[in-house]
């Protein structure tokens, strides 16, 4: 059975306050109880032993006359809302503040009987009708106890000092039970109902809806699992629009040269093409072959990149490798005219990455550089130090990058609409290839075109650390 936060939160504060209200009101009735019991009896014995030390003074070991006393009795009595007597020895009352019981004898009196408490409660043996806070001090002289004065309050008014008291607790136990449920509206507000969006918006991503957006805007951990929730939906969403990309771009680069395979082939079987033409188309299919060769290879290596393979670091001679790259399109650049420059700052310039894909970032930027580069035209390739680092720049003078596809060129698979004129057998995969190995190191490459003038990439690589020399 599914039992939600909001419900769990609403019979936990119940219980809580429940449960903590009748602990409250049991412990306090029982600690007020006490006190108001413990301070009357300090209060009214303290009046009872000052006029015992009143009579005792005035007494002196004379005969007590017990009616030079009713003044000081009577006003102790109405001070306390109490009863003033007092009792000689024998038990009898000699002097009563309410003059009601004079001269009678309580043949059970003894003072001793309480110990070491200064009160006893109940009806003094038998002589109220219902129940009395009682003390009794001794009145002394002489050396000589010649009786006691007794104070009797009403429990009842005991108590009802005492229901004052719990009424206000109660009354604070009551405004606590009620600011828990304000604190679990508070809860409910920017807790349960957050969490409850953010499993709607969960719902909806296990649905296949990955553009919905949580609308929790709170600076707490919640707001942050939003935040998170929604760049993590936004990410997955642009993966699978990438994903959905990629394929079409993939199944559109491989459908046309198959096609063109498939087409030329027929016409061999069917006799369209003559005999004396095979070569020709044989040739044909053998290059759409090697494009598909090598656009297979791309999506390899950058799968490869993708997986975060480690990189193969060593430390070897950019210049040479440089050289030995742009030597590799002596055939190519002859057929256009096409020279290089090669500018190096010194003549060994040693850098730590990986050769290999180095020597692929630089096969793909001299070779785009070829293809969009005028006939007759030079290629600049220069190295240049600054701050522990070598940056490998290619320019060319050719038909150069429109401004709105510059900053799309990395995209795999894009093709500027200048380039589809001239590169018919590209792949739009090598800039993406080549980004993603300058990145792998941890390192940048930047773009510099002028429509009509030509274009730049530059990139940097880490200076080697050469034996016996600081980094």
């Amino acid at each position: 059975m599914f039992h939600s936060l909001y419900s769990k939160l609403f019979w936990g504060y119940l219980i809580f306050a429940v449960m903590g209200f009748l602990t409250i009101a049991t412990f306090s009735a029982g600690i007020t109880h006490r006190y108001m019991v413990k301070s009357s009896a300090d209060s009214i014995y303290r009046e009872a032993t000052m006029i015992a030390d009143n009579l005792s003074s005035t007494y002196r070991g004379k005969v007590l006359n017990p009616a030079d006393t009713y003044p000081r009795l009577e006003a102790s009595a109405a001070l306390h809302q109490s009863e003033v007597w007092i009792i000689d020895r024998n038990g009898r009352i000699t002097a009563d503040s309410g003059r009601k019981r004079e001269g009678t004898t309580i043949s059970a009196f003894d003072p001793t009987t309480k110990g070491s408490n200064i009160y006893s409660i109940g009806d003094f043996y038998g002589t109220f009708p219902y129940e009395v806070l009682s003390v009794a001090a001794p009145i002394t002289g002489n050396m000589q106890t010649f009786g006691y004065v007794v104070i009797h309050v009403p429990m009842n008014d005991i108590l009802y000092r005492e229901n004052q008291y719990m009424a206000i607790v109660y009354i604070t136990g009551v405004v606590l039970f009620l600011l828990s449920f304000v604190l679990l509206f508070i809860v409910s507000r920017y807790v349960v109902r957050p969490l409850h969006q953010i499993t709607d918006a969960a719902k909806q991503y296990a649905a296949g809806d990955l553009r919905v957006n949580i609308p929790v805007k709170s600076r707490d951990e919640v707001g942050y699992l939003a935040d998170t929730l929604n760049t993590m939906s936004d990410q997955i969403a642009d993966v699978e629009d990438y994903q959905k990309k990629f394929i079409a771009n993939v199944s559109h680069d491989f459908r046309s040269p198959l096609t063109s395979i498939k087409g030329y082939l027929e016409a061999i079987l069917d006799g369209t093409i003559p005999p004396e033409l095979h070569e020709k188309y044989l040739t044909l299919i053998i290059n759409e072959t090697k494009r598909l060769t090598k656009l297979t290879e791309g999506m390899l290596t950058l799968n490869s990149l993708d997986s975060k393979n480690c990189l193969n670091r060593s430390n070897f001679d950019i210049n040479r490798t440089i050289k030995d790259t742009a030597a590799s399109f002596e055939g190519t650049c002859r057929g256009k005219g096409i020279t290089f420059d090669l500018t190096f700052g010194t003549e060994l310039e040693m850098v730590n990455a990986d050769l290999g894909k180095i020597q692929q970032v630089l096969y793909n930027l001299i070779d785009n550089a070829i293809k969009f580069s005028h006939d007759n035209s030079v290629i600049e390739i220069a190295v240049v130090e600054r701050n522990e680092k070598y940056f490998i720049s290619v320019k060319d003078s050719g038909i150069g990058i429109p401004k709105k596809s510059l900053s799309r060129i990395w995209e795999r698979f894009y093709k500027s609409d200048l380039s589809r004129g001239k590169d018919k057998k590209g792949t739009g995969l090598g800039l993406s290839i080549v980004k993603e190995i300058i990145q792998s190191h941890g390192e940048n490459i930047d773009v510099v075109s002028t429509e009509g003038v030509g274009t730049e990439f530059t990139f940097s690589l880490p200076k080697a650390k050469m034996p016996g020399k600081n980094a």
